[in-house]
């Protein structure tokens, strides 16, 4: 296929289009009618209506006795009355009323005689104790209106009115396709080249979670004939339709020329970063979102363009989430062409909301799952700076960012220990951790945006860790230094070490490919202070500015053989079965601003890192060596 240029509607317009021109077509709900027990959580189609009243005749309230009320008139503490056993009638609560009865006696408010009589100290009111028929529901009495979603109390309202059915919208059947040679099935040990098919699987849920009905056909192939195939039956089939992947301009991709055989192209190509390629397209009143291939793109998409057809569907207003101000501690930069999407991890910081840009990529899903918040950079605007207060949309609620331990600075896995067992030990707290580096992690603490920070920075003319750079930028005090973990640093390698690599010299030698940690990190201090001492020259290093975020994603590359070696932590090299080459032990520690430090959440953190479950945890990442975490390292 020939390239073609995607146009660059904006948003607002392409909804709002694209609705329009859906419904002019009949886009509209269908309905079913199901039993009311299994009617839970649906949306009515039109007004219930009762068909017999509730009660449906004149039913005792209590347990007693009934009786004629006028018979029970006069009767006081001082004047009781006795009835014989003709005069009454025993009762259970629900019983029916017999003719001649208008009222009912609780058990406890009469005397039961040895000849069957009763005695009565109190007049009894006409009708008192007695359920009147309709009481709670008149027959022809309208239970639910229209659209309304159907709760359990409702559910019992329409069988005590007689409804044994009731006629619903109809769940949204959406066809979800997934396309791509390359795209396989869930397995474990996928081969080079094999791309997981997981985006029906999150687009599933999502659809679920909103009332749809998905139905995801079997992956299809990269051939137009068999993308068009299988576009057209789920037209026929679905409510609505998904096709996942080839939605961009490349001249391998069949998407939008198999929309406009089986239908309609409204819009290719919108003004949204991620999610730029999707395309608006339908087959009479059938939407069909083309929607790209990255995960993050397709998720955007989806709340974007399909998620209010799914609220148009069940004529609900569509969810408008809750947002709040946060200041940015990171910038964000952003073209004008689109409107970007950026996710957060966000926390408070004393009374201050922060939001700590997480990874952008389309294909970084993780980013999703970790996200806490979400903001829009408008079209024409070029991004945000460090510090600016920006509105968010929030993903997770206030009451839960308001019991979040902000951790900003070096990355180490033992930050997700460290978060699980505080949330185990106290299921109303989390930490959050943002990894920009020793140095980031110091001007956060500095800025008020965090309540801790690991760093591990080396003083070279010392050989002390911290200690010099926390003099240098905190003059005054106001922070303390918490002892943590010392840990190994070195050169991972490729199992076997295939490259004979002996040395940190060797890492300059020809055919050795680096990967290096990004500025800012103490990693990649200590990486440059090892250059300076072994006289290597930064740019004789293949790969030296080849950065990545976090001693994982070092071991990652060199594990999926793109890289050769990499300085790292000796936890990353085992977890990824790398060889490894000691270079020193560091001094991993915790920079805890004094504001911060008699919050609950800090001294969470401190009992923790004191505790016999983060020892055992620690010492099975390995690479660790422990000397009484959690206290305070004497600095000023």
């Amino acid at each position: 296929m020939g390239f073609e240029y995607l146009t660059n509607t904006p948003v607002e317009q392409a909804k709002k289009d694209y609705l329009w021109t859906l419904v002019e077509h009949g886009f509209s709900a269908k309905t079913e009618t199901v039993r009311v027990q299994d009617a839970y959580r649906r949306i009515t189609s039109k007004a219930v209506y009762a068909h017999i009243n509730a009660p449906h005749y004149a039913a005792s309230a209590m347990d007693g006795v009934t009786l004629l009320a006028k018979d029970t008139f006069g009767a006081t503490e001082t004047t009781p009355i006795t009835l014989t056993k003709e005069k009454y009638t025993v009762v259970d609560t629900g019983d029916p009323i017999p003719d001649g009865c208008d009222a009912v006696i609780m058990v406890e408010d009469l005397v039961k005689n040895e000849d069957e009589s009763i005695t009565i100290h109190s007049a009894a009111a006409p009708w008192q104790h007695i359920r009147q028929i309709g009481e709670d529901i008149c027959a022809g009495e309208m239970i639910l209106p229209s659209f309304m979603e159907i709760s359990p109390a409702a559910i019992g309202a329409m069988i005590a009115g007689g409804v044994l059915e009731v006629e619903v919208l109809a769940k949204p059947v959406v066809g979800i396709i997934p396309t791509g040679d390359e795209i396989i099935p869930p397995c474990a040990n996928p081969k080079p080249g094999d791309i997981l098919e997981f985006n029906s699987s999150i687009f599933s849920a999502m659809l679920q979670d909103w009332g749809a009905d998905p139905k995801t056909y079997p992956i299809v192939p990269d051939q137009f004939d068999k993308i068009k195939e299988t576009l057209s039956r789920a037209a026929a089939e679905c409510d609505m339709v998904l096709l996942n992947a080839g939605s961009s301009a490349g001249r391998g991709d069949y998407s939008v020329a198999a929309v406009r055989d089986v239908g309609e192209v409204l819009y290719h190509g919108i003004a949204i970063k991620p999610g730029k390629p999707a395309i608006l397209g339908y087959k009479g009143s059938v939407p069909i979102l083309g929607v790209p291939g990255y995960p993050v793109s397709g998720i955007i998409v989806i709340e974007e363009f399909l998620r209010p057809l799914i609220d148009r569907w069940y004529n609900r207003e569509s969810e408008i989430r809750s947002r709040t101000r946060a200041r940015l501690t990171r910038q964000v930069v952003s073209g004008l062409k689109y409107q970007e999407y950026v996710r957060v991890r966000m926390g408070y910081v004393g009374n201050q909301l922060m939001a700590s840009p997480l990874p952008r990529g389309s294909g970084v899903v993780s980013s999703f799952m970790k996200a806490d918040g979400m903001v829009a950079v408008p079209q024409g605007t070029e991004g945000y700076t460090s510090g600016e207060e920006i509105r968010v949309s929030l993903l997770t609620p206030k009451k839960k960012l308001k019991s979040t331990l902000v951790v900003i600075g070096s990355h180490d896995p033992l930050l997700d220990e460290l978060a699980d067992l505080i949330h185990r030990d106290n299921h109303n707290m989390y930490l959050s951790s943002a990894h920009v580096g020793s140095m980031g992690g110091i001007m956060a603490v500095r800025r008020g945006e965090a309540h801790a920070a690991g760093i591990h920075l080396l003083d070279t003319e010392t050989g002390r860790y911290n200690v010099s750079y926390i003099k240098k930028y905190f003059p005054y005090g106001g922070v303390y230094l918490v002892r943590c973990v010392g840990r190994q640093q070195g050169l991972m390698l490729q199992k076997g070490n295939p490259l004979q690599i002996r040395s940190f010299s060797d890492i300059s030698k020809d055919g050795v490919r680096y990967v290096n940690r990004q500025k800012g990190s103490g990693t990649r201090i200590l990486m440059d202070y090892l250059c300076q001492k072994n006289g290597i020259n930064p740019d004789s290093v293949y790969g030296y500015e080849r950065e990545e975020m976090t001693h994982n994603s070092v071991a990652v590359q060199i594990a999926g053989g793109s890289a050769d070696a990499g300085m790292g932590i000796y936890s990353a090299a085992k977890l990824y079965d790398l060889d490894f080459i000691p270079v020193c032990e560091e001094e991993y520690d915790l920079l805890i601003p004094e504001v911060a430090w008699s919050t609950g959440m800090v001294r969470q953190l401190i009992r923790t890192l004191k505790s016999r479950e983060f020892k055992e945890r620690i010492n099975a990442l390995g690479g660790y060596t422990l000397d009484r975490p959690g206290e305070i390292i004497d600095v000023f």
